[in-house]
């Protein structure tokens, strides 16, 4: 396994954590959703930019999860990849709790940026609805435009779109999870009704990478299609000839 994929997905996790959870943490209602929504965007930019030549900066576990089942990369090293993710969201958790517990910083969020239902927004069944339906729709944008045939440069800025565009609807609802990683570590180091509720933000993440790559097939362009058909073949046994 190569330990700079995992370097870069601990350090991609760990900064979108940090970054823009913390955006949240210090600014959600002096700055409001749309800044906070900015940042994930921006966060997530830089992470593609800096960690996607190493690891993919897939820096989200539903995003590892579909990039299995569309046999983007081998389960083995996904293991490895869910590792490293959820440890750089929990450090990265406690270092924003060091801050609001120890550095005098207020918590504008009340929850260390924790992802919540049954909150006077929305109940349990919509936001498991609105989970699967945002990170579908986040996680096949990843899965489109990271194609071979797609534009490796625009890449980048077209997931960080996606991903503010996703949390601008989220925001006011739950927080918005779409990384399960994301959700945890915060609700591992706030406890309470946070750490309580985080199993929601675990599994429907999950739930919609899995849809967004079992659409993503009958989505792709045709020239994607046909260029990774020559590699099937050849990875098929089929018979000699």
């Amino acid at each position: 396994m190569n330990s700079r994929k995992l370097i870069a997905e601990f350090l991609g996790t760990f900064f979108l954590v940090l970054l823009a959870v913390g955006a949240a943490v210090v600014g959600l209602k002096s700055s409001g959703n749309l800044a906070v929504a900015i940042g994930f965007g921006f966060v997530l930019i830089l992470a593609a930019y800096a960690f996607g030549p190493v690891s993919g900066a897939h820096v989200n576990p539903a995003v590892t999860l579909a990039m299995v089942i569309a046999r983007k990369m081998p389960i083995v090293e996904a293991v490895g990849y869910w590792i490293a993710q959820f440890i750089g969201a929990i450090v990265a958790a406690a270092v924003l709790k060091l801050f609001v517990s120890s550095f005098g910083v207020k918590d504008e969020t009340g929850n260390l940026g924790s992802n919540a239902y049954d909150n006077g927004h929305i109940n349990m069944a919509g936001a498991f609805v609105l989970e699967i339906l945002l990170t579908l729709a986040f996680v096949l944008v990843i899965l489109l435009v990271t194609d071979r045939a797609a534009n490796a440069t625009a890449a980048g800025l077209a997931i960080g779109a996606a991903l503010t565009a996703v949390h601008i609807v989220g925001i006011p609802l739950d927080g918005t999870s779409v990384n399960p990683a994301r959700s945890f570590g915060p609700a591992l180091l706030a406890g309470g009704t946070s750490l309580t509720q985080v199993w929601l933000f675990l599994l429907a993440p999950l739930v919609g990478g899995v849809l967004a790559a079992l659409i993503y097939p009958f989505t792709r362009s045709a020239g994607d299609a046909e260029a990774d058909a020559p590699a099937a073949r050849k990875s098929s046994p089929g018979k000699r000839r």
